[in-house]
């Protein structure tokens, strides 16, 4: 398994994938980072569905340089298009400190995601930061009866931007809420208005870099700890109603937030365990990515492996998988191990089952 970024001491430029559903706010947000007074250069990707591009007449303008792809929703069709575009970001070193890539309301970000994994060229001179996704609060519940590309930006986001809380009550804004957590319980969620989040909170986060982030919220893969649902600095009342299946031996199967609103397709599933086995838990994972990715949308986890004094990180997009050794158990923590699927159509029990087989044998 290749590391998750860049070799160390490449310095690589941030890349901060914006998605959301049409009318979410994306443009609002766009606008205030490219007007902001922020000291920061970035270099906006817009990509438009359809042969004339309207977002760009709605963005302000700016000293940023935007580039517009009009090939329609960002996809495997178009990711040379967007390998083409970063590229040429790359033969002007010093013009940029980062890159926003805004996808149409109707794209999967999934594949925007995997360019920055799969294209050896853009991934030794960039390194994905965070996929933010913004949703209105007002029309997720219509979002999520009629849109399964609504639920995917949520499933995949590391970071939510809840907008427009302005236009519903309390009530309605708890469960869109959960709702949200019943999706993605790790992602870190915002509430706003006019897409009002403060841009250090989006930009330069290290959300999608695993070890950055578990280094910044040691809890960030505790879907089980109701405390923990917006990360360290979060003050919200949540109305949290948390459903956990306890099941054998030290698994935990993890529903996410009960919502009123949202019958899941996308489920998460949580799996705790001891310390693993390396030569059953590497073909485990593989088989498990190749069986199901297509219907993993993102998989994280913290691994303890036996005869190991290191954490091993590993995290996946749909069937592409990869992972490194972060930092060394400290003496007051408990080596197990701790991994999250977020997907549809997974069989818990399999998943459980499989997982805990690939335990050290004491």
């Amino acid at each position: 398994m290749n590391d998750l970024v860049a070799e160390a001491g490449v310095k690589t430029l941030p890349v901060t994938v914006l998605t959301g559903y049409l009318g979410s706010g994306k443009t609002t947000l766009l606008n205030r980072i490219l007007s902001e007074n922020h000291g920061k250069r970035y270099a906006v990707i817009v990509n438009e569905f359809g042969e004339v591009g309207i977002d760009n007449d709605l963005i302000v303008e700016s000293d940023e340089e935007i580039y517009e792809m009009n090939n329609g929703c960002v996809c495997c069709t178009v990711r040379g298009d967007l390998v083409r575009v970063v590229e040429g970001l790359m033969r002007r070193p010093g013009r940029f400190d980062a890159i926003v890539v805004e996808t149409t309301g109707l794209a999967d970000p999934a594949p925007v995601a995997q360019t920055f994994f799969m294209d050896d060229d853009v991934r030794a001179k960039t390194h994905l930061d965070a996929v933010v996704a913004l949703v209105d609060a007002k029309h997720l519940p219509l979002r999520l009866k009629d849109s399964r590309e609504a639920e995917d930006q949520i499933a995949f986001a590391d970071v939510v931007v809840l907008n427009k809380t302005d236009l519903v009550t309390p009530e309605e804004l708890a469960d869109v809420e959960a709702a949200v957590r019943a999706i993605n319980p790790s992602a870190r969620i915002h509430r706003t208005e006019r897409a009002g989040v403060p841009l250090e909170e989006v930009l330069d986060r290290g959300a999608f870099d695993l070890s950055r982030a578990l280094e910044n919220d040691p809890h960030f893969l505790d879907a089980e700890d109701p405390d923990h649902v917006c990360g360290p600095d979060c003050d919200h009342d949540h109305h949290h109603d948390h459903g956990h299946d306890h099941a054998h031996g030290d698994a935990h199967h993890h529903h996410g937030a009960v919502s009123p609103i949202h019958d899941a397709t996308v489920t998460s599933i949580s799996l705790r365990g001891g310390t693993m086995d390396p030569k059953r838990f590497f073909p485990w994972i593989q088989k498990v990515t190749q069986t199901d990715g297509p219907n993993i949308l993102r998989l994280k986890g913290i691994i303890a492996f036996a005869d190991d004094d290191d954490r091993y990180v590993v995290q996946g997009i749909h069937m592409l998988i990869e992972g490194d050794h972060q930092r060394k158990w400290k003496e007051d923590e408990k080596r197990e191990s701790r991994i999250v699927f977020i997907g549809r159509e997974l069989d818990r029990e399999k998943l459980e089952r499989s997982f805990m087989a690939c335990q050290a044998q004491a």
